[in-house]
Parts: structure tokens; sequence; C-alpha cells
């Protein structure tokens, strides 16, 4: 029987995006409640831009215990988007939990996206995600239901004014921002078609920055003010608690990291499971 510790046993997850950051933390979480894990990302042991590797992943997640299956994929490529599916349910069988995370955020003022950068983002933050739920819904409707997490962001609420805050006059934002409003949206639809099917689809966001790799590089982030970043650890837990509970309740919401754990009452773990994480979420945002 399945514990409290165990929530996902028996699963079987895929993760995208896994290398490093809020996917990682993400899969680490899941394999320690005992879900198999996929996790994809675009190269195996390699990373020309950014510490962390899909290699070092399953490394962590097997060193605890766990278990994981690595693939190579770039969820920008349609062939990898197709072979990406494909070869996890060929080796692991039906998909029961489809976590979207993949993405390296870049921003640029709107008048400056050329339209190479403009075709990549939108296939990292919304064609990939709409692709892949598409083919994980037909092994999850056969099996009786699934979970479907998307991750969100802040940034698709509207900016307020005028005037405006510096943030949103100069970060260039505007598309990145737009496809997670879009990546919403998509959320809330999808929840109402498959509500009867029993696969629940969800988008959580961090009510702050999480430290990434990516983050920091593109430099949001202030050392003057640490209230602005939020452990990827909530991110980690707020996603295992959507993607255990009741589907035919526990759908269609876009939520902050924090507010959906002080709702549903759940305490933050580490990453491996064993521990209570030494700071507990206040619910803002």
């Amino acid at each position: 029987m399945t514990t409290a510790d165990q929530e996902l046993e028996g699963r079987l997850a895929l993760v995208t995006g896994a290398s490093r950051g809020i996917g990682l933390a993400i899969a680490r979480r899941f394999a320690a409640a005992g879900a198999h894990v996929a996790v994809s990302a675009r190269s195996l042991d390699t990373s020309a831009t950014f510490p962390g590797t899909l290699a070092e992943t399953v490394r962590l997640i097997e060193d605890a215990g766990g278990t994981a299956f690595p693939v190579r994929a770039d969820v920008t490529q349609a062939a990898d988007r197709a072979r990406l599916i494909e070869e996890v349910q060929a080796q692991l069988g039906p998909i029961d939990v489809l976590v979207n995370n993949a993405g390296t955020a870049s921003y640029s003022p709107a008048a400056d996206v050329s339209p190479e950068d403009y075709e990549y983002t939108v296939a990292q933050y919304f064609r990939a995600p709409f692709e892949l739920s598409q083919r994980v819904i037909p092994g999850m409707r056969e099996s009786g239901g699934g979970w479907i997490l998307n991750i969100g962001s802040s940034t698709a609420r509207h900016p307020e004014g005028p005037p405006y805050n510096e943030s949103a006059r100069t970060l260039g934002l505007v598309l990145y921002a737009s496809l997670k409003a879009a990546l919403h949206r998509f959320t809330a639809g999808l929840a109402a078609e498959l509500h009867e099917d029993g696969i629940a689809v969800n988008s959580v966001a961090p009510v702050a920055a999480v430290r990434t790799p990516s983050v920091e590089a593109a430099g949001v982030l202030s050392p003057d003010r640490p209230e602005i970043i939020e452990p990827a650890e909530f991110m980690a837990e707020a996603a295992l608690a959507l993607c255990a509970g009741d589907p035919r309740t526990l759908t269609g919401r876009v939520v902050y990291s924090s507010p959906i754990l002080t709702e549903l009452g759940r305490t933050v773990r580490t990453l491996d499971g064993r521990e209570e994480y030494p700071v507990q979420p206040v619910a803002r945002g």
C-alpha cells in the first residue's frame, strides 16, 4: 500500500529539462516519493553553457535509492519531441505523470526579438508542452487517468501601470511572459477537456525567483533582495502535491508554490524526502 512518503509508488513520471534547476529538483523529489522517473535534457553528459547534466541527475537519484531513466531530447525539435515519448513508453510503459519544465530563460525587448529567437522561444515554452501533452494523453486514457503539470511563471501577470516599474520597462519579458500566459490558459482548457478521463492538468509557478543557473545568467537576481529568491524545494513539493492529488478535484489550477502548499497544508521536505526542509513557505502572491 502506498504511504504518505511514497505517494508516487508504481507511477512513471517524465520530467523535461531535468539536468538542473527546477526540473532536477522535481525529478529528485518524485523519485523520493516512489516514482520511476524518466528525465530528459538536450544532452546526456555535457553542458557547454550551465553546470549540471542529465547523467548527474540520474546519479543523484540512484545514489538516494531511486530509479531514473535518461533520454536525450531537445524539445524545440519536432523529431525529438516525438522520439522522447516513444522511447520512454517503449522502454518503461505508459507515462502516468508528465512535467513540462524544459526551457532556458532568455529575455530581450520585443522590438529586438529576431525571427529565429521567436521560433525557438515559442517551441520551448508553448509548442513543446502542447505537443508532449498530446502525445501522452492516449496512454493516460488507456490507463484510466494521469497527471500533466506545466511550469508557469508570475511574469504572466499583466504589468501594472502607467507608470510602469523598472522590471516591466527594462527586463525584456514580453515574449517569455506572453507564452507563459498562453500556457496558463492551455492548462485550464485542457483540464476541462480531460476531466472526464481522470487526467489532471495543472500549472505551478514559483512565487519568487528560483536560483537556477539560467536565471542567474540572465542577471535578474539581486543579492540585496534575498526575499525574492525561493528554494527549489518549494516548487518540488508543490509539484508533488499536484501530481499526487485527486484528478477529480485537484485540476485546472494555475497556482503558485507557497499559496498552494499552504492551502493543502503541505510540509516541504528535502529533495530526498527524508527530512522536513528547514524553512517553510509563507503564502503570498
